[in-house]
């Protein structure tokens, strides 16, 4: 289908001026109606992400559909007291005052999803641009098209379509959305686009969040719970096929360990998944030819401890572990975004920070210890978007927790009310009183400095 860009940037800058979306009972009336509406359309959504990578029907549900689902609920609950002016304590040198941040929509906004989560990472930026009055252009990733299509077909049933479009295509649609001026963009993907969408965005100043990834560590010391470590990180690791921007991508586990640590992943993904992942109705596909084909190179160059089979037919890979992969092999150079997890050792403290530090910052780093001084120190000597101790994937699962990245892992967070912030331009106005009016301020200034100084001191 062709677009006319210009035309429908157009059209939504002339609803937003008509000023509805700035009326909150309007934006909780399409937010229910979004709710019914995906409520209805579940078990299709569900249908979709298998027929795109036969992502198992839990993992939707879990990963996608309920998530979106409580975000909503909880959107809905919220919005009036998330969106009333907020009353802050005056300075002393505005006295009298009420001082006041009002939250204010940018205007027309576009959010570009990714393929990984095609529906919950495409309608959860959408439910706090819409929260927070904007209008939206969503472009839906071309990689996932019955998802995609599925998107398309929701939003023209809830929204008007000068509020809120889904324009689906390639690479040339993304570049003509991108070549329009935007009041926000809001963009999840690749660190190599998450730069083109900053460049496109910066000669109009368009503010951004971009939701990036990264080489995310796990790191697993002898004092860690092998059994429960290697669980968790089997789930958070092989969920979706590892096709997660917050999957741990390579693993840092204390060298006496790696034996018995190895051992125990190797129980956790044969517990998971059977002893052949491919027969399991549990384990996803990989997405399509070209990702299937970067990640088989991987396997081939290096030695494999566990798994290692693939499938191209089927677009398979197994559950892979990789050992100590040298740090300019594919595995190790870029993100993966696979079921391949290399395992690394370490000897002391400096090994990690090294490893660490071969990279730019992350978007998750995980810790596995019983040794909470370790742990903690892990946390607080790395800058990481998020992450976990003891676990993995789940701090993504709390609306309460900002979610984004760092350095080339992101910019801005999101999720609950983050989520409305992040739409949301945060406008101070203090309202003056009449009825005094302090000379302080006003020239001339011989004799003030002494008590200027006091009040800048004290107050």
């Amino acid at each position: 289908m062709e677009y006319n860009c210009s035309e429908i940037v157009l059209n939504q800058q002339k609803f937003f001026a008509t000023g509805r979306t700035k009326n909150v009972h309007f934006r909780k009336t399409v937010l229910k109606k979004l709710l019914k509406e995906v409520q209805k359309r579940e078990n299709d959504i569900c249908d979709a992400l298998y027929a795109d990578f036969k992502k198992p029907k839990f993992e939707a549900v879990m990963t996608e559909t309920g998530i979106i689902i409580s975000e909503l609920r909880l959107t809905i609950r919220k919005l009036t007291s998330w969106a009333k002016a907020k009353r802050v304590f005056p300075s002393i040198l505005n006295f009298p005052s009420k001082d006041r941040i009002h939250s204010e929509p940018y205007g027309t906004t576009l959010i570009i999803s990714p393929w990984n989560y095609p529906y919950q990472l495409a309608i959860a930026p959408l439910i706090g641009a819409v929260a927070a009055g904007n209008t939206v252009v969503l472009k839906p990733s071309e990689v996932t098209p019955n998802t995609s299509a599925i998107l398309a077909e929701i939003i023209s049933e809830v929204f008007d379509e000068n509020h809120v479009t889904a324009v689906q295509g390639g690479v040339p649609v993304s570049e003509k959305l991108l070549a329009e001026r935007w009041d926000y963009i809001f963009f999840t993907g690749s660190v190599h686009v998450g730069k083109i969408v900053a460049k496109a965005a910066a000669p109009n100043l368009t503010p951004v969040t971009l939701e990036l990834g990264g080489k995310n560590p796990c790191i697993v010391d002898i004092h860690s719970d092998f059994k429960l470590a290697a669980k968790r990180i089997v789930w958070g690791k092989f969920l979706n096929a590892g096709q997660t921007c917050i999957a741990p991508d390579y693993l840092i586990v204390q060298a006496q360990a790696k034996f018995d640590f190895t051992k125990a992943l190797n129980e956790e993904i044969k517990a998971a998944f059977g002893e052949n992942p491919q027969e399991s109705s549990d384990f996803a596909r990989i997405v399509s030819k070209k990702h299937f084909d970067r990640l088989a190179s991987m396997i081939k160059a290096d030695e494999v401890l566990i798994g290692g089979e693939t499938d191209e037919d089927d677009l398979y890979i197994a559950p892979t572990i990789l050992d100590e992969p040298a740090l300019d092999s594919e595995a190790m150079k870029d993100e993966i975004f696979g079921p391949i997890l290399p395992i690394q050792v370490y000897n002391s403290l400096e090994d990690i920070s090294n490893m660490i530090a071969n990279y730019e910052k992350p978007l998750a780093l995980y810790v596995f210890s019983n040794d909470d001084k370790f742990a903690n120190r892990m946390i607080t000597s790395h800058s990481f978007g998020g992450g976990a101790i003891n676990d993995t994937v789940m701090h993504f699962g709390n609306h309460r927790l900002p979610f984004g990245g760092v350095g080339e892992s992101g910019i801005g967070a999101y999720h609950g009310k983050h989520s409305f912030d992040t739409f949301s331009h945060k406008k101070s106005v203090i309202k003056k009183a009449n009825w005094l009016d302090i000379p302080l301020r006003y020239a001339p200034y011989k004799g003030k400095m002494k008590l200027l100084k006091f009040f800048l001191k004290y107050f």
